[in-house]
């Protein structure tokens, strides 16, 4: 193993701009790849996040009696759809709406909380259960309105699916082009050493301390392009955490714990390892038979 790394160091360094381009290349592949990784995992946080926050919303007429309140929330509580219900009274809801406009004193003059309705904030387990839900609430007695977001649960369903098949298609070309720059960089050199490698064939060397340099060189471009690609997203994520904290609000998103960017570097390093390894060696039985 000393050998190979000797061995491997040496070719490197006979050939400097072609290393550094090869990591160059990779490492701009692999940033691509940790960056959709990124906005795919976010996106399905920002999903969950919205899943679980009330999506139902069943404003009672002023007239409703408690019992018919209390009969409503036990139906939906039954619900399989349903994970919690939030009943806000009158003067909880002038309490939210003075806290949502304590900056418009002109807003807060006028309104009292028997202008506001009793409401109940319900949030279902799962999509597809939002229109049930609804339809249960709307005929129930005392309900004045039934307001759900479906709408906004499905487009952000639809984005996550969305990014999710591309990401399969995007990452499926960037393991390629980066098994094809290897592949390149590692087949040329070995064109170049023809003659060195016959000469090892006949002084009897075996098949590994030929191949093995070269296996080596392809997986260090492969280990080196994933790190820089890494601590490259990583530095970026770290200065656009207060943009980012800003922007999203409350959805916990940000910052991102170190623990998830350790396995996330681990990940990158064994997917940089495997290309620089199956690549070096479909490079070595093309140009060694």
């Amino acid at each position: 193993m000393r050998k190979a790394l000797s061995t491997t160091y040496k070719h490197m360094r006979r050939t400097p701009y072609q290393a550094l381009s090869a990591v160059a290349v990779l490492s701009l592949t692999f940033f691509i790849a940790t960056i959709y990784f990124l906005v795919m995992t976010g996106s399905e946080k920002i999903l969950r996040y919205f899943e679980t926050r009330p999506q139902v919303t069943v404003f009672f007429q002023d007239e409703a009696t408690d019992d018919q309140i209390d009969i409503l929330r036990e139906k939906l509580t039954g619900h399989e759809g349903v994970s919690q219900t939030t009943f806000i009274s009158k003067e909880e809801a002038l309490e939210i709406y003075k806290e949502q406009n304590k900056d418009e004193p002109l807003l807060l003059e006028m309104v009292t909380a028997d202008i506001l309705p009793a409401s109940l904030e319900i949030s279902a387990t799962d999509v597809s259960y939002l229109s049930q839900i609804a339809k249960i609430a709307s005929d129930e007695e005392g309900v004045e309105e039934v307001v759900f977001q479906e709408d906004v649960i499905n487009a952000l369903t639809s984005w996550t699916r969305a990014i999710r098949i591309a990401g399969v298609a995007l990452l499926s070309f960037l393991a390629a082009t980066a098994m094809l720059i290897i592949l390149i960089i590692i087949g040329l050199k070995i064109s170049a050493r023809k003659v060195e490698i016959e000469i090892l064939r006949l002084l009897g060397a075996t098949n590994w301390f030929i191949i093995g340099p070269f296996i080596m060189e392809g997986v260090i471009y492969g280990v080196l392009g994933a790190f820089f690609a890494w601590g490259t997203s990583y530095v970026l994520l770290l200065y656009s955490t207060p943009f980012l904290i800003s922007f999203l609000g409350d959805i916990p998103l940000v910052p991102v714990p170190f623990l998830f960017m350790a396995v996330l570097l681990a990940g990158m390093l064994t997917f940089g390892t495997a290309i620089g390894s199956i690549a070096a060696l479909i490079a070595v039985r093309r140009f060694l038979r």
